[in-house]
C-alpha cells in the first residue's frame, strides 16, 4: 500500500481550524453594554485544547456550565477511565451494559453512518488503532497477519443496541473518538442556550462550532488548515450557526522506520491508514455530531464516494483536499468560501 509522503511542518498545531473572530483566552471583558460583553475560557479535555467564547451578560457563568458539561462527557465517553460507559462496555465480556443517553446517542449515530458509508466510519477499530500505537504514542507498524486477525472483530453490525443497553461481542472493543468532540460541541451549544447565551463560538481542536451570529449580526469567519503546511491556512469560510469540522492526515501521525508517514484515520478494509486520495476533509452543517462522523467517513471513502454521499443527501457542505494539491468545495459554499492558498480550488460538479 502506498502511503502519502507529503511534507509536513515540524511545528504542527493540533487544531485543524482557526477562528478569525478575535477568540482568545483570559478573563471576561466588556467592550460595551449588553450583548457585546464577552467571556472566554480555555479547557483541556478529551486530549484536546478547547477554546470557548461567548457574548452577553450571562456569558461567564454560561461558560462555567459548559466546562462542567465537557468534564461530564469526558468522564462518560473516555476509553481509559474505568468508570466510563466505554470502559465498562469494552470490559463486559459480551454481556449487555446499561449506558447513558449521551453514549447511546453517539452509538446510534455511529451505527447509522457505518451503514450509510459501507463501514467507512467504524468505532470497532480501537484494537487496530492500539496496534499502531495511536492510543499510546508508542508507534509501530503492525504486520499484515496481525491486522487481519484484529479486523476479524470489527464488524459494527454485531454491536447490539436495545433501549438504553449496548452489547458487544466478547472480543470487540469500541472507541467513540471520531464522534465524541462533535457531540460535545452540540452539547456545549445547548448548555450555552440554556444559560442565556445566543452568540458564541468554540474551537475543540479540529472542530469549530458557533451559536447564532456575531453580536453585530455579521457572520463568523473560520479558517481551515492547509494539510500540506498545517501551521498555515488554506481558505476561509463564513458561517452563521454551524459546525465546521475537519479530519486530516496531518493531525496525528508518525514516520515509520521505512520512511513512510502513517496517520490515525484507519481504513477498516485493510487496517492501514486510509489512503484513498484525500488528505483533508472539512464538513459544514447544522449538527456537530453529524459533521464529525462524516468528516472521518468521507476521508476513508475518498473523493468519488465522498462526492456521491453529498449528492445523495445535500444536507451538508464540504471542502476536500486531494493528495495532488487541489481543493474542491460544494456549491453551497460558493458565496462564503475564500481560497487564500496557492492551490487551485473549484466547485464539485453537481453530477
Amino acid at each position: 500500500m502506498l502511503i502519502n509522503k507529503a511534507v509536513r511542518s515540524a511545528a504542527v498545531c493540533c487544531a485543524g481550524l482557526i477562528l478569525l473572530t478575535g477568540c482568545g483566552s483570559g478573563d471576561s471583558s466588556s467592550d460595551s453594554a449588553g450583548s457585546d460583553v464577552s467571556a472566554a475560557k480555555d479547557v483541556f479535555a478529551m486530549d484536546t485544547f478547547m477554546t470557548l467564547k461567548a457574548y452577553g451578560p450571562d456569558a461567564e457563568p454560561a461558560l462555567d456550565a459548559a466546562a462542567d458539561r465537557i468534564a461530564e462527557l469526558e468522564k462518560t465517553l473516555s476509553v481509559t477511565d474505568k468508570s466510563s460507559d466505554i470502559w465498562r462496555l469494552n470490559s463486559s465480556a459480551g454481556q449487555p451494559v446499561e449506558v447513558s443517553s449521551d453514549t447511546m446517542t453517539i452509538l446510534q449515530k455511529a451505527a447509522e453512518v457505518y451503514d450509510k458509508t459501507g463501514g467507512a466510519l467504524n468505532i470497532c477499530l480501537y484494537p487496530v488503532l492500539r496496534a499502531w500505537g495511536f492510543t499510546t504514542s508508542e508507534y509501530r507498524i503492525p504486520g499484515d497477519e496481525e491486522l487481519r486477525e484484529l479486523l476479524e472483530n470489527t464488524d459494527c453490525r454485531k454491536v447490539v443496541l436495545d433501549g438504553m443497553t449496548a452489547e458487544l461481542p466478547s472480543d470487540y472493543q469500541v472507541d467513540l473518538g471520531a464522534l465524541a468532540k462533535g457531540y460535545t460541541g452540540d452539547e456545549i451549544m445547548e448548555t450555552l442556550r440554556e444559560n442565556g447565551v445566543d452568540s458564541a463560538i468554540i474551537s475543540l481542536g479540529g472542530n469549530v462550532q458557533s451559536l447564532g451570529t456575531k453580536p453585530d449580526g455579521s457572520m463568523w469567519k473560520v479558517s481551515v488548515r492547509d494539510p500540506f503546511s498545517p501551521d498555515t491556512d488554506m481558505c476561509v469560510v463564513e458561517i452563521g450557526e454551524k459546525a465546521v469540522i475537519t479530519s486530516g492526515n496531518y493531525e496525528r501521525y508518525f514516520t515509520g522506520e521505512d520512511g513512510n508517514v502513517y496517520w490515525h484515520i484507519i481504513d477498516g478494509a485493510d487496517g492501514y491508514p486510509a489512503d484513498n486520495g484525500l488528505v483533508s476533509v472539512t464538513v459544514i452543517g447544522d449538527c456537530g455530531l453529524d459533521c464529525d462522523a462524516l468528516s472521518t467517513a468521507l476521508f476513508v471513502e475518498g473523493y468519488p464516494d465522498a462526492c456521491e454521499q453529498w449528492r445523495k443527501s445535500r444536507d451538508f457542505e464540504m471542502i476536500l483536499v486531494t493528495d495532488d494539491g487541489k481543493i474542491y468545495y460544494t456549491e453551497g459554499l460558493s458565496g462564503s468560501f475564500t481560497n487564500i492558498s496557492s492551490m487551485p480550488a473549484e466547485v464539485i460538479p453537481d453530477a
